[in-house]
């Protein structure tokens, strides 16, 4: 018996386990994960009652939607959700004596081209549900357009300028025929959802960042603009890329990169307001991002079924109200911020 709360992705209809799966860790992301160990996560997941997954053909170029797809293959079509995405298309390498990975040590021997276009995210799409092995998927990202990944105005904006003059009329054709039941935007920084709410009608973004138990500038103008629109908020960075999950230890990471002294400080702060009230920092983190009405769902990856089992059970977890509001007494969180 599934016992996980679900909520609904926007106006789509689409309902969603809160706590779902985000398995770019499942394309080797910095980390090799063997075939076993990889189901075995997936296995944890649907056991637990997790029925949202999240993949991409980025991960692994294409490692983690091939896992994916032999996993869920298997379950009733009926009893999840799927998300992947579009924006890359992939090749077979051209050389792979020179073959780079980047940071998915493990993937797969393939190459992408940026692409927007009608052509390009419809190809990107159909690709999908062949590594996936499945006839459709429920939900359909824009991934990773903005100036985390591309760097200055000129390159952002003529991607935007892509999709909004091609790409778009494909992800309107594949929602209007049911093929995708939502389409969303996948976010890595502050100021391109309002970009993106000028150009096109999304469901959802998929925000990586700006909405966690350090930092809530999204509260300022992109959580009340989806709000006003009915737009649903998934999370994807649930522990900050791992300070959250690890505390302010030495190497501790914050947004894929080593954390400034600044959020250290900031977290062992937290800290040690989360051990005052007998509460794991990962509990509050995990609980705080439910607690916004305006998220869907979280997602958090996995790389052993320990993770995934105990992520469920953090949630499960009671926490003192003492707890947030000793956080905004300290100016740790803000005041307008929701809290279980």
């Amino acid at each position: 018996m599934n016992n996980i709360p679900q909520r609904e992705i926007g106006s789509t209809g689409i309902m969603v386990t809160e706590f779902g799966l985000g398995t770019a860790p499942l394309g080797d992301l910095f980390d090799m994960l063997d075939e076993d160990a990889a189901q075995g996560v997936l296995q944890a997941a649907w056991d637990v009652g997790v029925r949202l997954f999240d993949t991409s053909p980025f991960y692994g170029n294409g490692k983690s939607e091939h896992r994916v797809g032999h996993f869920l293959r298997q379950k009733p079509r009926d009893e999840f959700v799927l998300s992947t995405k579009v924006g890359r298309v992939f090749r077979p390498v051209r050389d792979p004596a020179t073959f780079d990975p980047g940071p998915f040590i493990g993937a797969l021997p393939f190459e992408f081209t940026v692409d927007y276009s009608y052509d390009g995210i419809m190809r990107s799409y159909e690709d999908s549900l062949q590594r996936l092995s499945l006839p459709n998927v429920d939900l359909l990202v824009i991934h990773d357009l903005d100036f985390y990944f591309y760097e200055t105005e000129a390159r952002v904006n003529a991607y935007l300028n892509q999709l909004f003059t091609s790409g778009w009329r494909a992800l309107e054709e594949l929602r209007s025929h049911g093929l995708v039941k939502g389409v969303g935007a996948g976010i890595n920084e502050l100021g391109m959802i309002p970009r993106f709410l000028d150009l096109v009608d999304l469901d959802f973004f998929l925000v990586a960042y700006g909405y966690n138990l350090l930092t809530q500038e999204m509260l300022e103008e992109e959580f009340p603009l989806c709000e006003q629109r009915g737009i649903s908020v998934i999370i994807g960075a649930v522990f900050a890329s791992g300070i959250l999950a690890t505390g302010a230890v030495p190497g501790a990471m914050y947004f894929y990169a080593p954390a400034s002294q600044e959020m250290m400080e900031r977290t062992e702060r937290i800290e040690l307001i989360c051990k005052r009230h007998q509460t794991p920092l990962p509990c509050a983190a995990l609980q705080f991002l439910l607690a916004n009405p305006i998220v869907s769902a979280i997602i958090p990856g996995a790389v052993e079924v320990a993770h995934v089992q105990g992520n469920y059970d953090l949630l499960q977890r009671p926490i003192p109200a003492e707890l947030w509001n000793d956080l905004k007494v300290e100016g740790l969180l803000r005041e307008n911020a929701p809290t279980p």
